[in-house]
């Protein structure tokens, strides 16, 4: 029997703060004159800030002005959590609880800044669950690039295959299955129909994580 190793978006899977995300783009996006609609954030949510921006705002922008802005918007969005709060996903907490006492390893692969994450773990008390925590800063290639899970699989030390990563977005169900691994794909957060997160290969579509056990996970990879 293979051991499964777990790794963790944490945005609309963890966590749902993206109302949080939402103001903090278009209060950024009303500074500098540019438009913003819930489409366009649906649509680019759980991509990487310069992916982002090149791909709404300014198609050239320079790494610089990609950094610039980011830092921005990631002050608003920090600001708005601080203020408001956030607390685990319906069925987060007894799965992490789950998968470490059976000794499994976990992980969190995310496309968020180290201080957003540091933020959010903190704020839960999570981050004691996890061996290694990879960023946004950790990667080049944003979702649904392989790299984030990769790199999430390779400082634990297991093979892709091992893994099963849980995801909320077509992005990221995209990124587990580019990187060889099963993926769990959660609807509580409502950012991306079954259908689609079918189409882009999750194994196993729930509308809530309280509707999963280590059983069934262990089962992906066997």
């Amino acid at each position: 029997m293979k051991t499964p190793a777990i790794i963790w978006d944490v945005d609309g899977t963890l966590v749902d703060t993206a109302e949080q995300h939402f103001r903090a783009w278009s209060r950024l996006a009303a500074e500098i004159g540019q438009p913003f609609t819930r489409a366009d954030f649906a649509a680019t949510f759980g991509m990487r800030n310069p992916e982002i921006l090149r791909k709404l705002f300014f198609t050239n922008a320079d790494d610089k002005q990609c950094r610039e802005l980011g830092e921005r918007k990631e002050d608003l969005y920090r600001a708005s959590v601080r203020e408001e709060g956030t607390q685990l996903l319906p069925g987060v907490a007894h799965l992490l609880a789950a998968f470490a006492e059976a000794g499994w390893p976990q992980a969190v692969g995310s496309s968020a800044p180290p201080g957003n994450l540091d933020l959010l773990l903190g704020l839960t008390d999570t981050l004691r669950y996890f061996e290694a925590v990879v960023t946004g800063d950790d990667v080049r290639h944003g979702k649904p690039h392989p790299e984030v899970f990769l790199t999430a699989a390779a400082k634990l030390g297991v093979a892709p295959e091992c893994c099963v990563v849980f995801e909320d977005a077509v992005a990221g169900v995209e990124a587990a299955k580019a990187g060889g691994m099963k993926c769990v794909a959660v609807t509580f957060v409502g950012h991306h129909p079954a259908e689609k997160l079918r189409a882009a290969g999750a194994e196993l579509i729930v509308a809530s994580l309280e509707e999963v056990n280590a059983e069934q996970v262990a089962a992906l990879i066997q």
